[in-house]
């Protein structure tokens, strides 16, 4: 049975994932934002071992879910699910002067990646926007573009890509993989989203624990547990190393070699 740690798990695919986990008996740490939202979550999943407190929307936030998380660990696997969607109607800021959709959705998974002890495996949640995000970092923080949510969105899930398939092509030794779990009807994406929510989380379980042989592949972008090709970006080296870098500048933390 395997350790695992999932982000963004207070409610939506990221509970789901857990619960999934924990019926077949692995060890399940949860993650919430806030105490409220912690207490919800260990009253959703009474399995969990614990819920990892802290708001992700600040490096001083993912920096505190780096250090419960370490010391509730090691794990076996990280799903990294958390996430905000496109719907923000103008760009909200950070803390730390950033764009509020980048610090969370991309961001928080970088420097948990690199601070957390490292796992087996990885697993990162994308999107089937990724296809219409831009990998490039002329203006990742929307500070001269006119905000676009759904693009803001579709570039950040991009992003998720390069991360997943960048600690890869760095850490060999780790099953580091990506998903898009579809446009399901959660909170995030919507009453009328069309796809299977109980498939949802199926893909992202799959590849924290399983042992079959399409689970045990690196470098991989999956949808309902079958591969598939990422935008073209996502495989640039180049861009890759481009992101890594700068979320290290953003932080201070490198990934390490």
């Amino acid at each position: 049975m395997s350790r695992v740690f999932v982000t963004g798990s207070a409610d939506g695919l990221g509970l789901m994932a857990a619960r999934l986990l924990a019926d077949e008996g692995h060890t399940v740490v949860l993650h919430a934002r806030d105490e409220d939202r912690a207490r919800a979550a260990a009253a959703a999943l009474p399995a969990a071992e614990r819920v990892v407190v802290g708001d992700v929307a600040a490096i001083a936030g993912m920096r505190a879910v780096a250090e419960q998380a370490a010391a509730a660990g090691p794990f076996d696997a990280v799903i990294h699910n958390v996430g905000v969607g496109y719907r923000e109607p103008r760009r909200v800021e950070t803390p730390d002067g950033l764009a509020h959709v980048f610090a969370i959705n991309v961001l928080a998974p970088y420097l948990l990646t690199a601070l957390l002890p490292r796992p087996a495996r990885l697993v990162y949640l994308s999107s089937g926007m990724a296809r219409g995000g831009h990998g490039d970092l002329d203006d990742p923080q929307w500070t001269r573009r006119r905000w676009a949510g759904a693009q803001a969105y579709s570039d950040s899930k991009l992003f998720d890509l390069l991360l997943a398939l960048g600690v890869a092509r760095r850490w060999p030794d780790v099953l580091s993989n990506a998903v898009s779990p579809g446009w399901v009807p959660t909170r995030m994406g919507g009453a009328g989203a069309p796809d299977d929510l109980d498939a949802g989380p199926v893909t992202q379980a799959w590849l924290a624990v399983s042992d079959e042989p399409d689970a045990r592949t690196t470098g991989g972008y999956f949808y309902h547990r079958r591969p598939i090709d990422p935008p073209g970006t996502a495989r640039d080296a180049a861009a890759q190393d481009a992101l890594l870098g700068y979320c290290a500048e953003l932080t201070g933390t490198t990934l390490p070699a």
